[in-house]
Formats: C-alpha cells, sequence, structure tokens
C-alpha cells in the first residue's frame, strides 16, 4: 500500500520553499545526496516527477505545487496530533519571512526567547526585502513574515512604526560637503529608497546614487566606507554609525506588518506569529 511518509515530506517542503537542494539539506541536517534520495523515493510513491532542477537551483512541477498544497496540510495535522496527545507543546516546522534589516534589529534575541518556549519546533528564516516576500507568501514558501508598509496601511496587521533615518559614518561626514550628495541605498523598488529620493529632490538638494543594493551587509560597508549617506530604519544601526539628525530633511515613517501566506494559519503558526507580534510590540522604538 502507497502511503507518504512524514519525513519525505518535511524533506520536500523544505525543498520546495529553499528552491535548493543544498540549502535545504543545510536546514534540515541531511546531505545533499540523502535529501535527493528522498525526493526520489517521494517522486516514485506518487509515481510523477516533482521537482526539476534549473542553473541555479530547483522549481516545483505541476505536481509538485499540487503536492506542496497537502504536504502543507499533512504536517499541519499532523504536528497538531502528536502535540495534542503527548502534551509536550509545539511541534513542527515553521518558516519565517523577514527582511534583512529586521533579522538583524530584532531576531537574534526574538528567537532565542522563542527557542526556550518552544524547543520542539524549528524555525526556518527565509531573509528576502519586502516585494519578494509578498510573492512567497502567496506561494506558500513562507507561512509568515514581517514586512514593511507605508505609515497608515492597513491597521489590522501592524506591529509597529519604524523611523527611516539618514546614517553616515561620522557625526560630520565628508559626502555632505560634496556638490552633488552620494548616497548608498536599498534597490530603486524598496520604501526607503523611494522615500530618500522623494524628500532630497522636495528639498532641491542634488544628489547621486552611489550604490544600491539589497543586501543589508553590502549597504553597511559603503556606509562605513564613508563614501555616501544611506539611509535605514532606526532599530538597525549598528553603535559604529551615526545618524544625522540636522544636516538633512527629516524622513517619513514606516509601519512593520505582520502577513500570514493562509488566511487561516495552523496553531504553530498562529502561535509563532502571536509571540513575534507581542514582543515587537513591547520593544521600545529607540529615541
Amino acid at each position: 500500500m502507497l502511503s507518504l511518509d512524514i519525513p519525505l515530506l518535511r524533506s520536500f517542503v523544505a525543498v520546495a520553499r529553499n528552491h535548493s537542494i543544498k540549502t535545504a539539506a543545510n536546514v534540515i541536517g541531511r546531505t545533499q545526496s540523502a535529501l535527493s534520495m528522498q525526493i526520489k523515493r517521494l517522486e516514485d510513491v506518487v509515481g510523477q516527477s516533482l521537482i526539476h532542477r534549473e542553473r541555479y537551483g530547483v522549481e516545483l512541477t505541476a505536481a509538485g505545487e499540487r503536492l506542496l498544497v497537502h504536504a502543507l496540510n499533512i504536517l499541519e495535522q499532523h504536528d497538531r496530533a502528536l502535540s495534542d496527545i503527548t502534551g509536550n507543546g509545539l511541534h513542527g516546522l515553521v518558516s519565517i519571512g523577514c527582511p534583512e534589516e529586521y533579522l538583524s534589529a530584532y531576531f537574534p534575541k526574538l528567537l532565542r526567547e522563542f527557542n526556550l518556549k518552544n524547543p520542539q519546533v524549528e524555525v526556518e528564516i527565509v531573509s528576502a526585502p519586502t516585494t519578494e516576500l509578498r510573492g512567497l507568501l502567496r506561494q506558500n514558501r513562507v507561512d509568515l513574515a514581517l514586512i514593511s508598509l507605508p505609515d497608515g496601511s492597513d491597521s489590522t496587521t501592524l506591529i509597529k512604526t519604524e523611523q527611516f533615518v539618514w546614517v553616515a559614518n561620522h557625526p560630520t561626514p565628508s559626502p555632505l560637503k560634496r556638490e552633488l550628495l552620494p548616497l548608498a541605498l536599498s534597490a530603486p523598488n524598496t520604501l526607503e529608497h523611494r522615500a530618500a529620493r522623494e524628500v532630497i529632490e522636495k528639498h532641491q538638494i542634488n544628489y547621486r546614487i552611489a550604490f544600491a543594493s539589497n543586501s543589508f551587509a553590502a549597504l553597511l560597508a559603503m556606509t562605513r566606507s564613508g563614501q555616501a549617506i544611506s539611509v535605514m530604519t532606526q532599530s538597525a544601526i549598528p553603535d559604529d554609525l551615526h545618524i544625522l539628525t540636522t544636516q538633512l530633511p527629516k524622513l517619513p515613517q514606516i509601519g512593520v506588518h505582520l502577513s500570514y501566506a493562509s488566511a487561516k494559519p495552523s496553531q504553530l503558526v498562529k502561535t509563532c506569529g502571536e509571540f513575534i507580534r507581542t514582543y515587537l510590540s513591547s520593544s521600545p522604538n529607540p529615541t
């Protein structure tokens, strides 16, 4: 009799969400060859190919997309039943999407505390900008995600507000003296990039985009080099950088929102989301 084994489904979900055998193997603690064998065993059970390999990773076939929906439901019911019968609390895997900036600012302590309360829950973090996270939520590649929206958007999902600020490597940085103000910003489709340009142009300040990338680490490196002024959320600024409070016009606030992939998330996902909401809403913003 054919059956869908829970370990095989967990491995399949990990591959589907990471678009990579290598990355998924690291997440679940298996070798790439062992994980590939598990996917092959699952394909043998269903009698269809579930993934196809591409140059930069793997994508699901049509059968794989259908199985992913069932796999998520099966794993949810399995973990709920195990938790109920054993009385040992929540079990299972939850995938959280988060922009890199928030990951740096919030998650080290947040994840530590969540793990202490829920030691049998495995947490997978997917770091991506809001524009990408929305797509990942629609595709069930993550269970829930922190996303950035303009201040005043959808109060039902709002956790807290964050202030955009100008950041430099010195309180009186040399880029301010240049004829064209060099800016190091995130990618053009992000809120901070658009906000910076709108404010600068409104105040008729001459500028140039010296750097644009969704890599927060690269943005930090560019700012630390002293070659440009950057824009960040105030919570994410490391101690060695400086906020420029008077030299440039004030930037707007944004809202940090919690969004779910499903309109009816599992108990595990809801518990994780409520923990994140409670933790962040009670964390004071920098002054």
